[in-house]
C-alpha cells in the first residue's frame, strides 16, 4: 500500500511551507538541496516540523490544502500539539 505524505517545513525568516508527496525522505532532500521548489528555493528551509500520514492522494492533498488555509497560528499549535511525529489518516 502506498502512503502519502502532508509535512510543514520550518524556513527561513520564519516561514512555514506546507505540501505533500509520496516519498517524504526524497522530497525533504530535494527541499533542503535547493531543488525542491519556487518557494524553498528563495526561502531556505532549516527543519521538518511536522508530517502527517495519509492512506490516498486525495486524502493527503486535501489536509495540504486544509493546513495552507490556516492562520500562521493555528499552523503552530498544530505543529506544537503533534511535533514531527505521524499522524495517521
Amino acid at each position: 500500500m502506498m502512503l502519502f505524505y502532508v509535512y510543514i517545513l520550518q524556513c527561513e525568516h520564519g516561514f512555514l511551507y506546507t505540501g505533500y508527496t509520496s516519498n517524504l525522505y526524497e522530497r525533504i532532500t530535494e527541499h533542503f538541496s535547493g531543488r525542491g521548489c519556487r518557494f524553498t528555493m528563495s526561502n531556505k528551509p532549516l527543519k521538518l516540523i511536522y508530517f502527517e500520514m495519509h492512506s490516498t492522494r486525495k486524502s493527503a492533498m486535501k489536509r495540504e490544502l486544509a493546513i495552507k488555509k490556516m492562520s500562521r497560528q493555528e499552523k503552530l499549535k498544530l505543529v506544537s500539539n503533534k511535533g514531527a511525529r505521524a499522524r495517521a489518516n
